[in-house]
């Protein structure tokens, strides 16, 4: 029997990790500079255990939505 997600050690333990990550992969899918990437909000989930990220960059928008424990991307929604 596997711990509950509340006793599993996270990946992703804080916003900033989260962010990170969101922001590389965002880079690598649409083939952008980092640093031209922003932060517009993010949430954590505390029931499922995941990282909601909302980036934008020139015109875009999307959502990053990320596994905490396994500390990857489950997936990128263009808005």
């Amino acid at each position: 029997m596997s711990p509950g997600i509340g006793l599993m050690k996270r990946r992703l333990e804080k916003e900033k990790d989260a962010i990170a990550l969101a922001i590389s992969g965002i880079a690598k899918k649409y083939d952008i500079i980092p640093k031209n990437v922003k932060t517009l909000e993010t949430k954590y989930h505390d029931d499922a255990g995941d990282w909601y990220v909302a980036l934008g960059w020139e015109e875009k928008k999307a959502i990053v939505k990320m596994d905490s424990v396994l500390g990857t991307i489950i997936e990128i929604k263009e808005i």
